[in-house]
């Protein structure tokens, strides 16, 4: 079995693995970049109108044959880890006939997307997969493992083909609300793996203030509680576990969650896969409504949709008249000052930012500033600390250690054993 990692090797986002065998031919993600080669934040208003050679010209494609829609199909599947993406983001330029595997929970995201926001794929030919069950793809066993991540249903791999076993981790960590997952993978987990794909997008990033995703909800609501004007969260309608965290905190401090008719939709989505998920018509729920996002509900799934979340909606004198018991989210710096408006007397308010920090500007902590908002970061990484991925590596045992998805490879053979460096487009023999 050959391995070419054709993006990945040194940097986070953009993720593209290729698994080759005598026979088969497979990709695991295939995501859109988060930085330019030139190390600028990536803009993907850049993949407008170009054409897919345009695209491998400006090393935003892989130059990979048999991929692209343009040509005659030589790739067997792609497997997708997660719905960020960083990692499913260049699938509309896939030939439509390969086969595209992923979680049920990655499918609905991605289909919520193509509807709410301007990241559209075209149609694809997804299959639904499951937990710990093995399919084939030609002599190629996969088996997919379901991992702790802030991406809902996220997916590592393992890989047999040739007498090999090579095990991909995607993105994952051991302090979120499904940490029960990680430790079982501790505790049982897959043997004889010759081959290690291992995240490391922790490694160089702060200390993180919040250690798991229980912390985070604890300090929601003890903010809640000591609340006497409107409190905002910020955070993305996507981060299932944080919407989570969320509301048990507003259950704790007994205050009310507002979340808009995106994020409603995606709770009620989400719901098919997980019955524990709170929804829009449970306690302590409403739904603040906005013009574009009802209209697009409307339109593009159902006006019958819409009248369901029309029996929880609250109308902003209501939320001034009861602001001191709201918790009102919140997703985008910019669109804000937009959200506030018309709500009586918010000096004085809290905003909890419980996102990347990278995506806090200095604009808007000037914005908070000048517009009397106390601004608290309240937040837990997406991603393994340092510890948790040694304890990963260590549990999994594996012959060779392949670094992907980081910014500091070479810290690996400071931390990990068995460790193997490759360059973005070199061929591996597993």
């Amino acid at each position: 079995m050959k391995l070419i990692i054709h993006r990945g090797t040194q940097e986070i986002g953009g993720s593209c693995v290729e698994l080759k065998t005598r026979a088969i031919r497979l990709l695991i993600d295939f995501g859109i970049p988060l930085t330019t080669t030139q190390n600028e934040r990536f803009d993907s208003k850049v993949l407008l109108g170009k054409s897919i050679e345009e695209l491998k010209a400006l090393k935003i494609l892989p130059q990979i044959n048999g991929l692209y829609r343009n040509q005659d199909r030589e790739v067997d599947a792609i497997l997708i880890s997660h719905a960020h993406l960083d990692h499913y983001g260049l699938l509309n330029y896939v030939h439509p006939d390969i086969p595209v595997y992923m979680s049920q929970g990655a499918e609905e995201l991605i289909e919520i997307s193509n509807i709410f926001t301007p990241n559209k794929l075209n149609k694809i030919n997804i299959k639904v997969i499951n937990n710990k069950k093995p399919f084939n793809v030609g002599d190629v066993k996969i088996t997919p493992y379901l991992v702790d991540h802030s991406a809902f249903d996220a997916l590592a791999y393992l890989v047999e083909a040739e007498g090999k076993r090579l095990f991909y981790s995607g993105d994952f960590r051991g302090h979120g609300r499904k940490s029960k997952l990680f430790k079982k993978m501790l505790q049982c987990p897959p043997k004889d793996i010759d081959c290690l794909l291992m995240e490391g997008s922790s490694l160089g990033r702060n200390e993180v203030l919040y250690q798991d995703e229980i912390s985070v909800e604890k300090r929601i609501a003890e903010v809640l509680k000591e609340a006497d004007n409107i409190t905002f969260l910020f955070t993305s309608s996507q981060n299932i576990d944080r919407l989570v965290s969320a509301y048990k905190a507003c259950l704790k401090a007994d205050k009310i969650f507002v979340i808009d008719i995106y994020t409603a939709y995606i709770l009620d989505r989400l719901s098919g896969v997980s019955k524990h998920l709170p929804q829009f018509n449970w306690r302590n729920m409403r739904v603040k409504f906005y013009k574009n996002q009802a209209d697009t509900l409307a339109q593009k799934v159902s006006i019958k949709k819409l009248y369901s979340y029309n029996a929880k909606k609250i109308e902003i004198d209501e939320i001034s008249e009861k602001k001191d018991r709201i918790l009102m989210l919140s997703r985008d710096n910019s669109l804000f000052p937009r959200i506030i408006k018309g709500i009586s007397g918010p000096r004085g308010a809290k905003i909890i930012y419980s996102m990347w920090e990278g995506y806090l500007t200095d604009e808007f902590r000037q914005y908070c500033k000048d517009s009397g908002l106390v601004l608290e970061e309240v937040h837990t990484s997406g991603h393994a600390s340092i510890e948790d991925l040694q304890a990963f590596a260590h549990a999994l045992d594996h012959r060779i250690l392949i670094p992907i998805h980081t910014l500091y490879r070479n810290r690996y053979k400071e931390l990990f054993d068995n460790v193997r460096l490759l360059e973005d487009g070199e061929t591996f023999e597993v």
